[in-house]
């Protein structure tokens, strides 16, 4: 398996006031699987998803990426691996305001030593007409397609989602579904996405359900649908 983790536990605050958010997670993802996370608010799924990111750390058990035990690791090797390694694509689009869609999507290729070709990418993205704009000139799913191209031209092995269209209409939730899809697809990336929506689960591979801290389901989807057939 491509990523592993073991006994993953995670506490807040302390004594009367301290909460136990993950109590001993136990997950596999194989490589370049589509896995959602599904669960209610304070289910753990956003503090997983940080601390496979190498946002937060946990308070107990092992994280293994591609063989590597990331929980071993010192905070300079963990900044390593987040820029060579991860790319992460939020809620909210955090865009550089001053930079064009290409100048926002090539801060990423920076940081990588193999970045994917920005101009291809662009295409890919639907955005090559929209290259030379600053992002206060574009629409909501534009934004959110040039901060995907920001973390995806790093062509990291792992793309962590977290709720990726929670701020977007159907449609354009639908249309940034169907290009992380074909991104799966078209460079093999493994994909960790969280959401409340519970549809989206039917174009995953590997369905993932937290309940009060612990993975209570953890499907293999043999009936996986399209990003265009979901409706909700």
């Amino acid at each position: 398996m491509f990523l592993e983790l073991k006994q993953v536990k995670k506490a807040f605050g302390e004594g009367e006031n301290r909460v136990e958010v993950l109590r001993g997670v136990d997950l596999s993802v194989g490589k370049g699987e589509f896995c959602v996370m599904l669960g209610p608010s304070g289910s753990g799924k956003s503090t997983l998803l940080n601390i496979i990111g190498g946002i937060d750390a946990a308070d107990a058990g092992e994280l293994i990426v591609g063989g590597e035990n990331m929980s071993q690791m010192k905070e300079k090797a963990l900044s390593n691996y987040r820029r060579k390694h991860l790319g992460f694509i939020f809620q909210m689009y955090n865009l550089i305001p001053n930079l064009t869609v290409r100048e926002n999507i090539e801060v990423g290729a920076y940081l990588s030593d193999h970045p994917l070709d920005v101009d291809e990418l662009l295409e890919t993205l639907g955005l090559s007409d929209q290259a030379g704009k600053l992002p206060n000139q574009l629409s909501g799913g534009q934004q959110q397609r040039t901060a995907i191209g920001r973390a995806i031209v790093k062509n990291p092995d792992l793309l962590l989602c977290d709720e990726p269209t929670g701020a977007l209409d159907y449609a354009t939730s639908k249309e940034i579904l169907h290009l992380i899809e074909t991104i799966n697809q078209k460079y093999g990336n493994t994909v960790i996405m969280v959401t409340h929506n519970e549809q989206i689960a039917g174009m995953a591979d590997r369905v993932v359900t937290l309940r009060d801290g612990k993975v209570r389901k953890n499907i293999v989807n043999t009936t996986k649908i399209t990003a265009e057939e979901l409706e909700w």
